[in-house]
């Protein structure tokens, strides 16, 4: 496995697969890897030749600068994990790298990056889209896999790809869950194990709304379900329930009669945790 921590590196690597007419999967991540992004790598893998990951906590996506200093790192064991699974590169590039000095160009999604997730976390889906808009260009893969837990993010991406003409083709991947269902991310870590327990309600909330479209009812209603199932955990602080188009994430109202996507944030101890499940009836 290579480690490349300069872009001009990485791209000689993958020049090298490409004489040799190998196809490249990219999954890019922030690190402390779990059995979520080695799921990611493993479909990666299925679908192209060869695998590069990216490890790069990326600044410009986080609002609370105390939150990017929080952010949990072990490239360590991120590099063990990685070399078991068989990945031919990995980025591991600093700040600087991604962000010369006097960089001000960014990409956005003016609408997708403004609503909804983006509502609550100012700023981060620019953050998200310019990184990636970045990445992309570096390595240049023919796919890319992409975890659907982060539902808006990839509506985001996808959206970035076909607007900005970007030859990469994005696939989605189911959420991961731990054995209890708690959605797996790298923010888990930081749970009190009180919080930890409680942060099982955001499941029990997305299956309470799955059985709820199933024998029939209303957009509102499933919010309102949503919303009050939250609220009935005490250490749960409820920062939204989104309950949308599943593509295009546009407003719906009324009978559920096609697919949505339900998409939650919510607090547990100050550490802010999403889950998404698509429904239909």
């Amino acid at each position: 496995m290579e480690t490349c921590r300069t872009s001009a590196a990485l791209r000689s690597h993958i020049a090298a697969l490409r004489s040799r007419g190998l196809s490249v999967g990219f999954v890019p991540t922030m690190g402390y890897l779990h059995a979520g992004h080695m799921e990611l790598v493993e479909r990666a893998a299925r679908e192209t030749d060869r695998v590069v990951v990216s490890i790069f906590v990326n600044p410009t996506q986080f609002g609370d600068p105390r939150d990017l200093d929080l952010y949990p790192r072990d490239t360590d064991h991120d590099l063990a994990m990685l070399r078991a699974a068989g990945v031919a590169a990995v980025f591991l590039p600093e700040v600087a790298e991604i962000y010369p000095a006097g960089a001000e160009t960014f990409v956005e999604t003016t609408r997708l990056a403004n609503m909804l997730h983006g509502a609550v976390r100012p700023g981060h889906f620019r953050g998200v889209a310019t990184v990636v808009t970045k990445l992309f260009n570096i390595v240049q893969p023919d796919l890319a896999c992409f975890g659907e837990k982060d539902y808006q993010q990839l509506q985001v991406i996808r959206t970035m790809v076909r607007d900005l003409h970007v030859p990469v083709r994005i696939l989605g991947c189911p959420t991961v869950r731990e054995p209890d269902g708690l959605a797996m991310s790298s923010r888990n870590v930081r749970l009190s194990p009180e919080d930890r327990q409680a942060a099982l309600v955001l499941n029990r909330a997305l299956g309470r709304a799955e059985a709820l479209v199933a024998g029939g009812t209303t957009v509102e209603a499933l919010a309102a379900a949503v919303a009050e199932t939250i609220a009935a955990e005490p250490r749960a602080t409820l920062r939204a329930v989104d309950v949308t188009e599943a593509e295009t994430l546009a407003p719906v109202s009324g009978p559920v009669t096609g697919r949505l996507a339900l998409m939650i944030s919510a607090e547990f101890g100050g550490i802010l945790l999403i889950d998404q499940r698509e429904v239909q009836p």
